[in-house]
């Protein structure tokens, strides 16, 4: 699996496009990338580099909970959604603090600023956890994947839980072609903190076991494809087991897939790396459903990566 994902990022870096985009970063591109892993081999984390798999399933339970406030996630020291909610606050205008525009980049670049930027965002985070009101009006990211996922609204007022019918749909049709989840709703895209990048899953059920092919519109191949790989695997992993089904594969099909330009040097570094054994995914919690599972009833098991490698988010 490791190996799948070395690839993938040597092709960018040897075949890829240099574009420019959004963050003002710049990136090295290419469009239209698949790859495939057997969940039966085992648990698809990169052990190229350390990828903090506490992370990933409180992000998971925080999406499967139909949550969009920071809040849950710093409750769970989770910071991988901060940068959209404080760019909420500095551009508000109640924020009276020292100008924070284009943050990210200025960071990279101006270590003096870096330290107040960091200050400020601490209290910020701080903020969110101890106010409650602070936390409603400024840890909120608008209708992002959490709200698609279990709260879609319908134009009839109505509102969707989109995961409860998947598993409904696993129980009673299996072979249906129309087990979907689709984070990509075109009203509220204009109003969220960060349109989706993983905007569509499909399940599909052959010889008693559930796969899932993930359409990604814009991957970051260094920084968040890691987690998407394992986000998706474990949902996968939970859904299989609410339904009482088999592991087949996690198909992740790409469109945009890229590398910024700030992140080639730590890229390089993980290239020259030789991948590991798969760890195991544990799941216990026995009698809980989907929805009634916390972070400890989630664990890997046999995890040996290689050290973590730094890389600055693009915002």
């Amino acid at each position: 699996m490791t190996q799948q994902y070395l690839d993938l990022l040597n092709t960018i870096l040897t075949e890829g496009a240099d574009k420019s985009d959004r963050t003002g970063v710049g990136t090295r591109s290419i469009f239209g990338y698949q790859m495939r892993f057997d969940l039966q081999e085992g648990f698809p984390l990169l052990t190229t580099k350390k990828v903090p798999f506490s992370l990933i399933k409180s992000e998971l339970l925080w999406f499967l909970r139909g949550d969009s406030n920071i809040r849950f996630l710093l409750e769970h020291n989770n910071h991988i959604w901060d940068e959209w909610a404080f760019e909420k606050w500095v551009n508000s205008s109640n924020y009276q603090g020292p100008d924070m525009t284009d943050f990210g980049l200025r960071a990279e670049s101006d270590p003096e600023f870096k330290a107040v930027y960091l200050a400020e965002k601490e209290k910020f985070c701080q903020a969110i956890l101890n106010d409650d009101d602070f936390a409603q009006e400024y840890g909120d990211l608008g209708n992002v994947y959490g709200k698609q996922w279990r709260q879609w609204q319908g134009r009839q007022g109505q509102t969707i839980d989109q995961i409860a019918n998947i598993i409904d749909q696993l129980k009673n049709t299996p072979d249906s072609r129309r087990i979907i989840l689709s984070a990509w709703n075109p009203e509220d895209v204009p109003h969220m903190a960060l349109p989706p990048c993983h905007t569509m899953a499909q399940f599909y059920v052959q010889d008693n076991k559930l796969s899932c092919q993930l359409y990604q519109r814009s991957g970051d191949a260094f920084l968040g494809v890691p987690f998407n790989i394992a986000s998706y695997a474990l949902l996968t992993h939970l859904l299989a087991r609410e339904v009482g089904l088999d592991l087949g594969d996690f198909v992740h099909t790409f469109g945009d897939l890229h590398i910024y330009n700030n992140h080639f040097d730590q890229v390089k570094e993980q290239l020259s790396r030789q991948p590991g054994d798969l760890p195991e995914l544990v799941i216990t919690g026995e009698g809980k459903s989907l929805f009634e599972l916390d972070m400890a009833d989630i664990k890997i098991k046999n995890y040996h990566p290689q050290a973590a490698i730094k890389a600055p988010v693009a915002v």
